[in-house]
């Protein structure tokens, strides 16, 4: 068995133009690596909402239109669209099975579990029930809202409710590094459930 981590943070493609890095919402060239393979596993999200210098482009194609900016959720969704006509294109069904995992959700803004005042910072204890005072967020209704516009079968690894209890599970509790990560997370821990998901799945 080979394993292959391919790093496309957006799935749809980063050009070099003129201009500089232009994050292209029409064209997922890179799909090319992914043909072939007996599984694939998608996420993606965690890079769209960057600014900055953490920002892996300079602008943004739509067409024939070039933007410095746009609404994130907006853009995000016109590059996941883009990525299911690849699936609809590209994807047989008997040989490839394909997954897309959901929103990795953050916790910088306590006011989310009704604690204003709070970040994940400090936190040591999850959540209790099973729902989540701020509901899901935006880009998880994208999510669903793409996949079930694709033809091909995607199956979802629902992993964003299951992940917003985890307020303790980010590396700032833990760690001795300078800031506050409420968005990457420790491990061993909460991935290491989403893997177990994702093993249920494949022996369903």
């Amino acid at each position: 068995m080979t394993l292959y981590l391919y790093r496309t943070p957006y799935l749809v493609d980063i050009v070099r133009e003129k201009v500089g890095k232009v994050l292209n919402l029409n064209s997922i060239d890179a799909g090319n690596a992914w043909k072939g393979m007996d599984m694939l596993i998608f996420n993606s999200w965690h890079w769209w909402v960057h600014t900055g210098q953490s920002q892996g482009w300079d602008y943004i194609r739509d067409g024939a239109t070039l933007y410095k900016n746009m609404d994130r959720l907006y853009a995000f969704k016109k590059g996941l669209t883009t990525w299911g006509r690849w699936v609809d294109q590209n994807i047989d069904p008997s040989k490839t099975k394909v997954f897309f995992q959901g929103i990795s959700p953050t916790h910088y803004q306590g006011k989310d579990w009704n604690q204003p005042k709070k970040s994940c910072s400090g936190e040591a204890v999850p959540l209790s029930g099973s729902t989540y005072p701020a509901g899901a967020p935006p880009a998880a209704a994208v999510v669903n809202q793409v996949l079930s516009s694709i033809k091909k079968p995607v199956y979802l690894l629902d992993i964003t409710t299951l992940s917003q209890l985890r307020k303790d599970a980010h590396p700032s509790t833990y760690s001795d590094a300078s800031g506050t990560d409420c968005s990457h997370w420790c491990l061993p821990g909460l991935p290491d459930t989403w893997n177990q998901l994702l093993y249920a799945a494949l022996i369903m």
